[in-house]
């Protein structure tokens, strides 16, 4: 679905005044690269529909927010969040590196972290990954040193969680199991951590996988 255009009118309104954090794109008609990336920027866009606002700015008939913003080129992305400027880059990105421009200022769920902080975490050992799918998913492939406690069972195997050689983040398919439990967990005065967008959103950023051989 093509993003809205914002007029230099409303550039206020729809961008600077936003509670949503904001990704301008700013193009022009007459650029080939911006037509290139444009459908990178629209998916990215649907798969964060309602975390964050996607718009586009045509760089020529919005003159004075272009000047005023110092855009160079074409197309050149911009982040906002609470009325100022906090990421940019330019150029034709894969929707990987759009994504990182946004991923910081997105907002989360108590007790999410994000694929990236995951990895740091597991390679200074302060955290290891706790895979809840069934054995079966979780042999063929998973998480590069994840232990595999069911979220059937997790419930009542609390205290292996707490013998772990790091801090436990749950993980799931795709993140929503796992936030469920790490919800009730906390409510049940034993908060955890879970990986936002679960073993999908690992494999999606290209990060490494343990298969059997």
């Amino acid at each position: 679905m093509p993003l809205p255009v914002v007029a230099e009118q409303d550039f206020e309104r729809e961008v600077l005044r936003s509670e949503l954090p904001v990704f301008v794109d700013f193009y022009a008609d007459w650029c080939a690269p911006c037509k290139t990336v444009g459908p990178e920027v629209e998916a990215l866009a649907n798969e964060l529909k309602g975390k964050a606002k996607f718009v586009k700015v045509d760089i020529d008939r919005s003159r004075r927010v272009a000047t005023s913003l110092r855009i160079q080129s074409v197309p050149t992305f911009m982040v906002f969040q609470k009325g100022r400027p906090v990421a940019a880059d330019q150029g034709v990105l894969r929707r990987a590196q759009l994504r990182e421009l946004i991923e910081p200022f997105l907002p989360r769920a108590e007790g999410a972290i994000r694929t990236a902080e995951l990895a740091r975490g597991m390679q200074i050992g302060q955290v290891v990954p706790v895979d809840t799918r069934d054995p079966a998913p979780f042999t063929r492939a998973h998480i590069p040193g994840a232990v595999n406690l069911p979220l059937a069972e997790i419930e009542g195997r609390l205290a292996e969680l707490h013998m772990l050689a790091g801090e436990p983040v749950l993980y799931c398919r795709s993140g929503d199991q796992s936030k469920d439990l790490a919800d009730r967990l906390a409510q049940a005065g034993v908060p955890v951590t879970f990986l936002e967008g679960g073993f999908l959103a690992w494999e999606a950023d290209g990060l490494p996988i343990e298969r059997p051989d």
